[in-house]
């Protein structure tokens, strides 16, 4: 009898079989974290803005305003350049580079504000929103699965 070196097929289609279902389920997950990661821009700035308000209000007395969505009001997947020229430039905030988010400020009283940023990371037309105000921390109201 010879010696038979190697895998046999049967072997060979188990491991396609097993790396198959292996990446079936990695890669919705991987996808997922993606987003999770693009979509913790808005959460991040939303502080920022919250912080560059109260130190401008500490600072003059006042809140800024910004009644639009910079740099839109409809974000999209894609990632967009930040447009100078706007209150938030008056109010010392500017991220660094592009956003995949859009952010208003509006004052709610003379005594309070509310900073809202909005974002669809994935590109469904469903939006994220996170808001925070100078007493309440940056909220999500959108579900966690919305990106």
């Amino acid at each position: 009898m010879s010696h038979r070196r190697g895998f046999t097929l049967v072997e060979l289609m188990i491991v396609v079989a097993i790396i198959g279902i292996l990446a079936a389920i990695a890669i919705p997950s991987f996808i997922n974290m993606q987003y999770r990661a693009k979509r913790s821009e808005l959460p991040s700035n939303v502080d920022g803005i919250k912080t560059a308000q109260l130190a401008y209000d500490a600072a003059m007395d006042t809140f800024i305003q910004e009644t639009s969505f910079r740099p839109d009001s409809s974000p999209t997947k894609s990632a967009r350049d930040w447009t100078a020229g706007t209150a938030f430039d008056t109010l010392g905030w500017g991220p660094d580079g592009q956003v995949r988010g859009s952010y208003k400020v509006v004052s709610t009283s003379t005594t309070d504000f509310m900073v809202t940023g909005i974002g669809d990371i994935d590109g469904d037309g469903v939006q994220a929103t996170f808001t925070a105000t100078k007493s309440i921390n940056t909220v999500m109201y959108t579900g966690n699965d919305i990106y």
